[in-house]
């Protein structure tokens, strides 16, 4: 059978340069198109490279990753794509951490360096394909130019070019001189699904071995020569500032050095951690609680129900809602609300700084290297090429290592000190000061007809603009489009009507991206409020959204297939019962199906999830597998138990005691089934997150008959009178 190729043109302007790498060897630079912009192959703009590959004399392939790797599988399934078409094995490609800066290692779906948006795959995918091709184009190229044969008579494999008719072989190494000083083919072939021998398959994970065995290196674990640890408190009133410190009983700890302030915050300087946290608590401090010394979770209820009253900012406006709702056979209507939430992160945040006059170095992990540069430039009076980020593996991000709070206060603390400082938060002030998934209180209602099919959908979203503060110019005329996404799923409604009315917590409480993000709010109602329409439809839960799915074959595909694996309408014992949720998020269609039982205290155990995924091409089964799992149990940690709440002021939960994650007895078998796809590969890391709540709460209706609009999920709303 001949071998079928994708062709794709290559602008050795527009998209990569060539050349010799430092010290010898091949270096291709690639700008990825999204972030360049379409346009830039016809500009007079400098070439401003973001991807890096070097492939030097000893055949090792070194790649300058953009991203950062917190547990998706970054590491392993992007250098999959370079190693497919170099035609290299995978433990031949070495990751390099890239610096902090926005124009060369900007995001290419987002425009700026950035791990988040389940993007990594989805921006990667075609043009590191494309430069893999070229590299094994020119080195094909270099091995019949010595042997002076024609390029199509050699293959490579393993990092060797081979010369079939005289099986003469030539290593990458031995070739990458020569490799450097030709031209950009114009063309380059990529391998299809038929010729993979990465993509799709079993592969090891490249970061596992150092994770096993102790070697990987993680923010908290940077030991720059003379560094002193610092264990710090803030105040536990949002919004509250330091008033005074006595630190005598502090300083008396063996170990200690110094006890440092900033405004609303002090910190204990010592040799090590153990004397540090211990002359903490012992230390004095007075507060200036400010004016939210009485801020309670009632208080903010009320203020957002409030709020939630009015007509809203447009979102989305198809056909006439309000008409055909007073139209309709039968209106439902409903509030459906979830809580503040914590990331609570493994890791607990920290940085390492070392402040000199001339200079800054700041060892952390990040998912924004460069607005973590930024604000230790901006605090410290530098420019932002004096500061130095050494970024490191995340214990952890979800949402949270997006936001750079803690790095500032680092910093502030690290200036006052000659040495390096590693400031470590303990996990009560992690989760206390932590940037928190908004608070949302949503308006749904729905017109049907005389069959039950909904003709009318309204949902009116009212809670924070994250965007209105971490990216400005992405909250246009009043409306936060991460709040505001999947408002009506991927359903087929005639009569759309979708607005939004922002609301802020007091000023103290910073609102930030969550595992999901804006998904996880609103699919969580959506899904709620479809399976409340199929129940007064009497119809089933299942059946009622394919037929509101006519447009999308794949959505269609994905539910037929999960009720076919999760045993949808098969008996279940008593006190047990199935739910089931839908979406398409980040390019991705996911559905599950929670089985759970619901005993007489109103405890809800959750017994097996049934995921199904589209996720167009899979680059590496394990790790969607892996991701699916992953995002199960972090999303039902939140469902079951999740809700940060305010009293005096002051956030209640601190530890695992309080905020409580699933534990390992607790958590269901989860068996997860891709679909075969040929379609452009989507995000994973954030799916399952979004959809188990929603096939929870489901599940809990069906074994019930009682439906929760509100999350966490509440026993003594279930308990049996």
């Amino acid at each position: 059978m001949s071998m079928k190729v994708d062709t794709v043109t290559v602008s050795r302007r527009g998209f990569l340069k060539i050349g010799a790498a430092s010290g010898g060897g091949l270096l291709l630079s690639l700008a990825l198109p999204g972030a360049i912009g379409d346009s830039f192959a016809d500009s007079a703009q400098a070439f401003e490279p973001n991807a890096f590959i070097r492939v030097d004399r000893q055949g090792k392939v070194t790649f300058t990753i953009a991203q950062v790797e917190m547990g998706q599988g970054t590491y392993t399934s992007i250098p999959v794509l370079i190693a497919e078409e170099l035609a290299v094995r995978l433990d031949q490609v070495v990751i390099e951490h890239a610096p902090a800066d926005n124009s060369r290692y900007a995001n290419p779906l987002l425009g700026f360096q950035v791990t988040g948006g389940s993007t990594s795959i989805r921006s990667a995918w075609e043009p590191l394909r494309q430069a893999g091709a070229t590299a094994r184009t020119l080195l094909i190229q270099a091995a019949a130019l010595q042997w002076g044969v024609a390029p199509s008579g050699c293959v490579a494999r393993e990092g060797v070019v081979r010369h079939e008719p005289s099986k003469r072989t030539l290593a990458y190494g031995e070739l990458v001189e020569k490799a450097a000083t030709l031209p950009a083919p114009e063309k380059v072939e990529l391998k299809t699904p038929e010729h993979f021998q990465l993509i799709g398959l079993t592969s090891k994970r490249t970061d596992s071995p150092g994770k096993v065995n102790g070697s990987a290196l993680y923010g908290i674990d940077a030991r720059p020569d003379g560094v002193k640890v610092a264990a710090v408190m803030a105040c536990p009133v949002i919004g509250g500032t330091l008033a005074s410190v006595d630190e005598r009983a502090a300083m008396a700890v063996k170990g200690v050095l110094r006890v440092i302030r900033i405004e609303n915050a002090v910190a204990v300087v010592a040799e090590h951690m153990g004397a540090a946290r211990k002359a903490l608590a012992l230390l004095d401090i007075q507060w200036n609680e400010g004016a939210n010394a009485q801020y309670s979770t009632a208080q903010m209820l009320t203020a957002i129900e409030q709020a939630s009253q009015p007509a809203g900012t447009v979102v989305r406006n198809v056909g006439n809602a309000e008409q055909a709702l007073a139209q309709a056979d039968k209106k439902f209507e409903a509030v459906y609300q979830v809580p503040f939430l914590a990331h609570a992160c493994m890791e607990p945040m920290n940085c390492t700084v070392h402040v000199r006059a001339h200079g800054c170095d700041l060892w952390l992990g990040t998912q924004v290297p460069a607005r973590a540069q930024a604000v230790a430039a901006q605090l410290t009076g530098l420019a932002e090429a004096q500061v130095q980020v050494h970024n490191h593996l995340l214990g952890g991000g979800f949402g949270r290592r997006l936001d750079v709070d803690f790095v500032a206060q680092a910093v502030a603390f690290a200036k006052q000190v000659a040495f390096p400082l590693k400031v470590i938060w303990s996990r009560e002030e992690d989760t206390r000061h932590s940037t928190l998934r908004p608070y949302h209180f949503n308006h749904l209602s729905a017109g049907l007809d005389a069959q039950g099919r909904p003709i009318a959908w309204t949902h009116k979203v009212t809670g924070s603009s994250i965007l209105a503060r971490w990216l400005p110019a992405r909250f246009a005329n009043g409306v936060d489009g991460d709040a505001t996404r999947d408002p009506s799923g991927p359903y087929d409604f005639p009569n759309i009507g979708v607005s939004y009315i922002r609301h802020e917590p007091p000023t103290g409480i910073t609102t930030g991206f969550w595992r999901g993000v804006g998904h996880t709010q609103n699919v969580f109602m959506v899904e709620g409020f479809i399976d409340e329409l199929a129940a007064s439809a009497g119809q089933d839960p299942v059946a009622y959204r394919l037929a509101l799915l006519d447009k999308h074959p794949r959505a269609r595909k994905v539910l037929e297939a999960v009720a076919q694996k999760s045993g949808w309408g098969t008996p279940l014992e008593k006190g047990h019962g199935r739910g089931v949720a839908l979406t398409f998020c980040f390019g991705t269609y996911a559905a599950q199906v929670a089985e759970v039982s619901v005993d007489p205290r109103g405890q809800v155990s959750v017994h097996k999830v049934t995921c199904v995924v589209d996720c167009g091409r899979s680059i590496v089964p394990d790790s969607v597998v892996a991701q699916m799992q992953g995002g199960a149990v972090f999303g039902l940690s939140a469902s079951l138990f999740g809700n940060i709440t305010f009293k005096d002021g002051r956030i209640e939960q601190g530890n695992f005691d309080t905020y409580r994650v699933l534990r390992m007895n607790e958590t269901p078998v989860i068996e997860t089934h891709l679909l075969d796809s040929n379609e452009t590969p989507g995000g994973i890391g954030e799916v399952s997150t979004v959809t188990i709540a929603p096939a929870v709460v489901n599940a809990v209706f069906a074994a019930t008959g009682k439906r929760l609009r509100k999350l966490p999920v509440d026993p003594r709303e279930l308990a049996s009178s």
